[in-house]
């Protein structure tokens, strides 16, 4: 795994980022910091949580993915970590889905994911969610006030649709700001079925309008980009095997003809099923830095195996078109 710039900022971070939203809940503290010490291992030192991970769990503690990450960090040196997370999310314990994207609810939760991962600075601050009804002028100015006052570095957006992201950019240059420096959409090699995306990870899928801000020159930190090993699970144990939230999001013709394309195109490579669909990402024109999970420290070889492949144009386009 090596570094690179991320564009519009002096962060230089992996190739690719450490997802742990199971941190302080099915990973206790033991586990989390092996993993962590894996990523490390590894060349990893981006790492990218959110306020209400874990809130979804009626027992676990609030924020416990980023309570997990504060104890983590305070055994580590901090300065090495691009530490990431995101506020603005809906209230998981108040069960209505209520939107809270509004300057109150964002200082109410950075104040709340300082005192958790015990930091003064959050490296790459995430608007978890959007609120189409807000002035995007007044969200943008709530993180540059932030920013200003050095509790955030850089901002982006996560589940902002590419209409949005336009609004708040064109509000940002007008103010003479540089606005959001990456965006995460969903995004892998698998083709979603938007209906069922939106019960079972509620955003927006990559292919749906974002490619003309990502060639514009915003970074893309897709979540989902190893689409929850669909294509090995489908590889290995058939349709019949697959659970049903990954039938309804997954199981669809498109991803039946790439599974063929991807296993041609991973003994070519010498090569993991799993590693050519995470090079699908690490290998687009544009920088594109995918967040990956893992339970165990010895799944990130395997993730970290793609960082050393790299698909060439015409491969890419087999993998999309499935021939």
């Amino acid at each position: 795994m090596q570094k690179l710039a991320l564009p519009g900022t002096p962060l230089q971070v992996s190739q690719l980022c450490l997802g742990t939203n199971q941190f302080g809940t099915a990973l206790n503290d033991q586990q989390a910091g092996a993993i962590l010490d894996a990523f490390a291992a590894c060349g990893g030192n981006f790492i990218d949580t959110a306020r209400s991970y874990g809130d979804w769990i009626p027992d676990a503690p609030r924020g416990a993915s980023e309570q997990c990450l504060g104890r983590l960090l305070q055994e580590r040196d901090r300065q090495q970590w691009v530490l990431a997370t995101k506020g603005c999310e809906f209230d998981y314990r108040a069960g209505d889905f209520a939107l809270r994207v509004t300057p109150e609810h964002l200082r109410e939760d950075l104040a709340n994911s300082l005192e958790a991962l015990q930091t003064d600075y959050i490296d790459l601050y995430w608007l978890h969610r959007d609120d189409p009804s807000q002035p995007v002028g007044t969200v943008v100015d709530a993180l540059v006030a932030e920013q200003k006052a050095g509790r955030i570095r850089y901002f982006g957006c996560s589940n902002w649709s590419p209409e949005r992201i336009q609004e708040a950019q064109n509000y940002a240059r007008r103010i003479g700001h540089a606005g959001f420096v990456a965006c995460q959409p969903m995004w892998g090699l698998a083709e979603p079925d938007r209906k069922a995306m939106q019960m079972y990870s509620p955003g927006g899928y990559y292919d749906d309008g974002y490619h003309a801000l990502h060639g514009e020159g915003l970074t893309m930190i897709p979540y989902s980009s190893q689409s929850r090993g669909f294509f090995y699970k489908l590889a290995t144990g058939g349709e019949d095997s697959l659970p049903d939230g990954l039938r309804a999001l997954y199981l669809n013709d498109a991803n039946r003809n790439r599974l063929p394309v991807l296993q041609r195109l991973a003994e070519a490579h010498g090569v993991s099923i799993n590693q050519i669909a995470l090079a699908y990402l690490l290998s687009q024109p544009h920088t594109t830095v995918p967040i990956i999970g893992a339970s165990r420290p010895e799944q990130l070889a395997d993730s970290d195996g793609a960082c050393g492949v790299t698909l060439s144009q015409a491969e890419l386009d087999a993998l999309f078109q499935g021939k």
